[in-house]
């Protein structure tokens, strides 16, 4: 198997269904593949992703160590993968699946908050009851 690059993804920490996806990557991340900064917080650093924070709210975006940028679906096709979910890794890479994963991501990441008010707290909740360092 081919070496992977080391990925930072940005999140949304203002988003309970955000926190849910990052929480969970960090318990499935025992190879330490991924990095992850919240666009809130001190450890964002514009300059150096090459996005800005209203770029990062809009759709998600990872960086590779080597500094290249993807965003949207690719980052959860490369983010699975880093966190050793195959399956997810290979459902989100097919690309009959990508222009509906890419419209539904669109309309996810254009209305997270509104969503997050509904099946946040819930999603939270299950990602830190399974939360392993608990």
């Amino acid at each position: 198997m081919k070496q992977l690059e080391k990925l930072t993804l940005f999140y949304d920490g203002a988003c309970p269904l955000c926190q849910a996806e990052i929480l969970f990557l960090e318990n499935r991340n025992v190879l330490g593949l991924l990095n992850f900064v919240d666009i809130h917080s001190r450890d964002f650093n514009p300059n150096e992703a090459g996005i800005s924070c209203n770029q990062a709210l809009a759709s998600m975006y990872a960086q590779y160590e080597s500094g290249q940028l993807i965003q949207g679906v690719e980052v959860f096709t490369q983010a699975y993968l880093r966190a050793n979910l195959p399956f997810l890794s290979w459902i989100f890479s097919r690309s009959y699946l990508r222009p509906i994963l890419d419209s539904s991501y669109c309309f996810f990441a254009k209305f997270r908050h509104q969503i997050s008010k509904i099946f946040g707290p819930s999603a939270l909740w299950l990602a830190k009851k399974s939360n392993k360092v608990d």
